[in-house]
């Protein structure tokens, strides 16, 4: 079965005025539609047809550019949408909460660290936490569509929240700004659904 450009969860303008509608749209149906497209050809008729996107990524063949590219993309953004919430922003709670605190020392020590994987990430790519067995935290930084599921790209984890750092994430609105966005995107983080990520992936 081929795989599906999800819906938002929201509208286009719900995230305004920290992510404005037209990135929104672009972003979902050009971005997001593109990579779910051209995924599908690059897999059909191929063994990887009907396996899902997790062993995709994670059996990657890494010198296969095509799904390399368009299945992180797929994944990566699948994941985007869902981590944001017009009801978000604020700060983790329960054991999310106690994890970043005896991961990072405080949530204001991820936050320094997460923005600052998110702002030093040359060119394109992503920011992302993720959990460790055991329930360990770490941050790290994947260029282009890359993940940490895919294997060798020396971050490792499963992503619970990741952050696009490509410009068309944010230069319609930020222009060359990448920091700006970067501190808005806290006031849109679901961190229930990170949260959810975190306790079904620890």
């Amino acid at each position: 079965m081929a795989f599906q450009l999800p819906n938002l969860p929201y509208a286009y303008d719900a995230l305004e005025p920290h992510i404005d509608a037209r990135t929104m749209e672009i972003h979902h149906t050009k971005h997001h539609n593109g990579y779910t497209t051209k995924l599908n050809a690059a897999i059909e008729g191929s063994d990887l047809d009907g396996k899902s996107i997790e062993d995709i990524l994670r059996n990657m063949d890494m010198d296969n550019s095509a799904v390399r590219n368009n299945g992180g993309g797929f994944y990566n953004h699948v994941l985007f949408w869902e981590i944001m919430s017009p009801d978000g922003g604020g700060a983790p709670e329960g054991e999310l909460a106690a994890a970043i605190d005896e991961s990072f020392g405080s949530f204001e020590n991820f936050k320094e660290q997460f923005s600052a994987a998110a702002a030093t990430r040359f060119g394109s790519g992503w920011a992302w936490l993720c959990v460790h067995p055991g329930g360990k935290l770490k941050v790290c930084s994947t260029a282009n569509q890359d993940n940490p599921l895919m294997p060798g790209i020396g971050c490792g984890g499963y992503p619970i929240l990741g952050i696009d750092v490509w410009e068309h994430a944010y230069y319609l609105h930020y222009q060359n700004r990448r920091p700006d966005y970067i501190k808005e995107f806290y006031s849109v983080i679901n961190w229930s659904k990170v949260a959810e990520n975190y306790a079904a992936n620890k």
